[in-house]
Parts: C-alpha cells; structure tokens; sequence
C-alpha cells in the first residue's frame, strides 16, 4: 500500500512526550481555508489559559502570499476566530479554531465566503434554516491511486461496496472510525457515516445545524479528516470525480427545512422552495462547486444516481432528480427536501447562503443581493 513515510514514524514514541503536562497553558490550533477554496491550512500558538469562549481566542495572522491569498509585497493577512472546537488530537485541554481570512484592509479574503454567508443567516434567522450535508470523499494511497484496490487493475464493479462489511468490502474503516470519534470528541455535529457505492469511498454526515453553524462544523469535520488520513499516512480527496469512468462520483447532498416545512402542511411550502429554485437553477450550479460548475460537469452527468447538469428535476424518492423529497416526508407532508446537486468539494458556507437566498429572501436570476444596509 502506498503510504506516507511520517505515517511509519513510532507513534509510542509520540505519545511519551503527549502524556506530558502543560502547567495550564493551552496549545490553540489555527484553522483557515486557503487561496484555493477547497485546502485548509493550520498553525499553532500557545496561549497561557485555557479560553472559555471565542472571545478569548485572539486575532492571529499568516503570509498569505504562501497559500495563494496575497502578494509577497503586501502578505500580512488576518485570522479572525469564529468556532471553537476541543483537539482531538492534542486533547483537552487545546483547542482547535475556525478562522475566518481579512485581507490587510479588514476586507473578507476571496476565499472567505463564510462572510456573507453570516449576514444572510442573520437576516433568515426567524426561518430557522436547517441544513444537514452528507459529505462524500474517497481514500487515495500517496501515489493518487484509490487505498485498497489493486497495483494494476481494477476492483469488481460496483454492487457489494455500498454499506458493505468485509475485507473485500469496504478499504479503511479504521480511518472512518477514528475520524468520527475525533469529531464527536472535538464537539463538531457529526451525526453518521457509512461506505459508498464505489470502493473506497465513504460518506460522513454532519447536522442537523442551523444557520452559520452548518459550514462551521462541516469545516471543522473536513479538517479533522485531512488530520485523521496524515496519521494513517493515505490522503482523502473531495474530488467529484475522482475515477473515470463506470464509478459515482462525489457529492455533498444539502438536506434542508425552515421552520414553516417542519410543521404540519410543511409540504406545500417544501414544494413551494422546489419551484422557486427550478428557476435559479443556473445560479446554485455555479456556486455548487470551486470553479463555477466545472468540476460538477464531471459528475452530474444524468448517470450513477446523479441528475443532469443541465436540466432541473424533483421528484419523491428520486435519487437522480437534482432535488429529492425522501418518501418519509411525502407522507408525514411535512419535513426537508435534499438537493443532490452539490459537489463534495463545495463551500457549504456558498451552498447553504445560495439555497437560503433563493428560497426565503426570495432572489431570482444570476445576481445576488447585497444586504449591507440591512
């Protein structure tokens, strides 16, 4: 199996020196998102308490132009802290932080779409938005290939994987368990996870959460996963379509409700949403993914229980309909509606704001609104 070399290292060794006391001061990890909208980055400081709250976690910064954010002329740039998660890897009692990016003039970085993503939510709030992802990602060995499948060939097709037990089932379970323990410990809303339809690739769900809170711990799970997969030395890739081919891809289904779809009669509102975003359909495509719809021409082809990138469709049960109303729901009347649309490597900060302006600020066409005044 091809693996890192750091993975190799003796890990009895390291934890002789974890086991040593702190004398009260805290180590405090530094999360943020990169230039590239996708890559999270982190650094650490010691600070001389344990923080109770994000308030007491203070502003940082890094060279920006290293991660594809500044020039080297002018690389200052901002760490703001937003969430405050326990270190699942250092233990308690550190910390891990969710940054926010500010460019050297105090204005967001152009990755940071949690921004906006944070006046929308605070406009909606007496919505109470819902949101619940399903992340989808698959398990690479460090040469690229999918960990687990053979040197030179391919698995048998797709069928017994899905949910699947055995060693010729499922490829790194360990790493899936110790991710969702890592996340349970660390405090972020992880509520599932189970093998996918292609061998080797998993699924992991975090929600429900409301408002903001949805990209936060959806940030947080993706980067304890990156940590996770560096000790076991294999790398987890968010890419939508990582093999050619007669193999699904990944996405990241959106499950979402307001407060006015979970009560009784919800349906007709939840039918309501579906109609109003049949009409923006373009708008959520490009911002469905990092490159504007690009990545997502890879994967929703109308095939491997996908819908096609072209054309809107809804239905009950419908796993290759953009939006799926699960059968539940038809029948209670009330409840949430998926959109399967979303890559898994989308911003779930830029998906949950598009699927909340379309839906209750009621925007339509290509252009959103700026509710600075508001």
């Amino acid at each position: 199996m091809s693996v890192s070399h750091s993975s190799r290292l003796n890990k009895l060794v390291r934890e002789q020196y974890m086991r040593l006391p702190q004398d009260g001061r805290v180590q405090v990890t530094y999360v943020w998102i990169d230039g590239s909208g996708e890559g999270v980055r982190c650094k650490s400081r010691t600070l001389e308490k344990e923080p109770k709250s994000i308030e007491d976690v203070p502003e940082w910064n890094f060279d920006g132009s290293s991660t594809a954010q500044a020039e080297g002329s002018n690389s200052d740039m901002f760490l703001v802290p937003v969430c405050m998660f326990r270190d699942p890897f250092c233990l308690d009692p550190n910390k891990l932080v969710l940054c926010e990016v500010l460019k050297y003039n105090r204005k967001p970085a152009e990755t940071n779409l949690r921004h906006t993503c944070k006046k929308v939510m605070d406009l909606v709030k007496d919505s109470h938005p819902w949101f619940g992802m399903e992340q989808e990602y698959t398990l690479l060995g460090i040469n690229g290939h999918p960990y687990g499948w053979p040197d030179n060939g391919f698995p048998g097709p797709q069928g017994p994987y899905y949910c699947g037990v055995g060693a010729d089932k499922v490829y790194g379970r360990d790493i899936v368990e110790s991710h969702y323990k890592a996340c349970l410990y660390a405090g972020v809303k992880i509520c599932g996870t189970n093998a996918e339809v292609m061998p080797s690739q998993w699924e992991f769900q975090v929600g429900p959460c409301e408002g903001i809170e949805m990209g936060d711990h959806l940030w947080m799970a993706r980067f304890i996963l990156h940590r996770v997969c560096e000790d076991f030395g294999v790398v987890a890739t968010l890419d939508p379509k990582p093999m050619t081919g007669n193999w699904n891809g990944a996405g990241c289904h959106t499950n979402y409700s307001t407060e006015e779809m979970r009560r009784e009669g919800g349906l007709k509102h939840i039918e309501a949403a579906i109609e109003k975003l049949s009409k923006r359909h373009d708008y959520h495509i490009c911002v469905y993914d990092p490159r504007g719809g690009r990545d997502n021409s890879r994967r929703l082809t109308g095939h491997h229980e996908t819908s096609n990138i072209f054309e809107f469709s809804a239905g009950v049960a419908n796993r290759g309909a953009s939006i799926r109303i699960p059968r539940q729901v038809g029948q209670d009347g009330c409840g949430y509606f998926e959109d399967r649309r979303p890559a898994a490597n989308c911003d779930p900060y830029a998906v949950t704001e598009a699927i909340t302006r379309t839906t209750v600020l009621n925007e339509t066409g290509v252009e959103t609104r700026d509710y600075a005044g508001h």
